[in-house]
């Protein structure tokens, strides 16, 4: 049988209009309004509730369809809200089902999850790590059982009626006004109250009290940046409550030199000029303290910028150590400083090296003969004024600024 409850409210039938609905709303809200009527609360949230859903298209839709009860308990074919989510909001619980007595505490039944960060180093992340971390929460006070004082001593708060919500309402216009919702200033949202008198000497009518525990971290080998480790339940408890989770977030600190791209290592190393022609033979000490040694033989030139990987030496693949990724080197050669050898020696070295190539030098009065010079892009001074002397006009007499006639060959 389909559920009438919020149009018999308004006194409409189902298939009333939007503004009849509306003229309904208005009419019943002058009526039963707190300001004019005090002791018609209940009746007005009623109302109010009721226009609520019937007003908004997709909430009347779905009211319609799966009826109040419902509208709590539908699946993802039904509406987007969470269960209890639109009650909650309105009215701190389910007006309807239970009763216009009183509304029932807020109260989640989840706790919100702690969250910490966790620094580690790359080495932690390879090799595997335990940390403890010093953990301050609340616990159920074991003096009086998490009731805040002695059996009986608490009463359901006379300022919210036991809801924790303290529910005020705002004129907008004639027969409108706007629903405004706080927590209770007198019991704090918990919906009851106990005397000073009567409050636990430990927890002091808190219901918990502050401990500090120390968690062991178990950080396996191959885990990422931002990754999460989770401890169920270990999160802040209250009465009532089911704990939430502390949540370990890991966050690695640079590297002096890896860096990590998934399960593969990088890093930069430079060689020098000799090592880059002739072969070396190189030392690496990994992440676990083993030292790595890398050879390359002669003959296989190194260019400036070159990668080099080495197979299985990257880091260990998370829940599968023995499983790793790569490690890739990418060179960088140091050329020797200028004029490192004489001139005898560099013909001598000219000869081992490749043969320049074939080079026709031009001739005729359109060939120039210019100088190369170091380059500082910070310089500015370099391409301005100094450019426009050394083009000076035919008209001028005098020469170049440094008096530097160019030779032609």
């Amino acid at each position: 049988m389909a559920d009438t409850k919020l149009y018999d409210v308004l006194g409409v039938g189902r298939n009333a209009s939007d503004l009849e609905i509306k003229k309904a709303y208005r009419k019943l809200a002058k009526e039963f309004h707190p300001d004019k009527n005090p002791e018609a609360g209940d009746k007005f949230k009623e109302i109010s509730f009721a226009y609520e859903v019937l007003s908004d298209p997709k909430k009347r839709s779905v009211y319609d369809k799966y009826g109040l009860k419902g509208m709590q308990e539908v699946g993802h074919d039904g509406p987007t809200f969470a269960p209890d989510d639109l009650f909650s909001h309105l009215f701190g619980g389910g007006l309807f089902g239970m009763g216009m007595g009183g509304m029932r505490s807020r109260r989640p039944h989840r706790g919100e999850d702690m969250i910490h960060s966790l620094k580690v180093t790359l080495e932690d992340l390879y090799n595997g790590k335990t940390a403890k971390l010093q953990l301050s929460k609340n616990v159920i006070c074991t003096v009086c059982d998490g009731k805040g004082g002695r059996t009986g001593a608490s009463y359901t708060c006379r300022t919210c009626r036991g809801s924790g919500i303290k529910v005020t309402y705002r004129q907008l216009g004639p027969g409108m006004s706007q629903q405004l919702q706080s927590r209770c200033p007198d019991c704090g949202g918990e919906g009851e109250v106990i005397n000073e008198k009567d409050r636990c000497s430990v927890c002091r009518g808190k219901k918990v009290v502050n401990e500090t525990k120390i968690l062991e971290v178990h950080v396996d080998k191959g885990m990422r940046e931002n990754q999460k480790i989770y401890f169920r339940g270990e999160g802040d408890q209250q009465p009532d409550v089911e704990p939430g989770d502390v949540i370990i977030v890991l966050h690695q600190k640079p590297h002096e030199k890896f860096q990590r791209s998934g399960d593969d290592l990088l890093m930069t190393h430079s060689i020098s000029l000799t090592e880059a022609l002739c072969g070396f033979c190189m030392t690496l000490k990994h992440l676990d303290g083993r030292d790595l040694l890398i050879k390359h033989p002669m003959g296989q030139v190194v260019k400036p910028g070159d990668v080099k990987g080495i197979e299985g030496e990257g880091m260990p693949h998370h829940r599968n150590p023995f499983e790793k990724g790569n490690l890739y080197i990418k060179f960088d050669v140091t050329f020797p400083e200028n004029h490192f050898a004489n001139e005898i020696t560099l013909k001598e070295l000219e000869m081992l090296l490749p043969a320049r190539p074939t080079f026709n030098m031009p001739k005729g009065e359109q060939v120039e003969e210019v100088d190369l010079h170091e380059f500082d892009p910070n310089d500015r001074s370099a391409g301005g004024s100094g450019r426009q002397e050394a083009y000076a006009s035919d008209d001028d007499d005098h020469p170049g600024p440094a008096g530097v006639q160019c030779a032609h060959q």
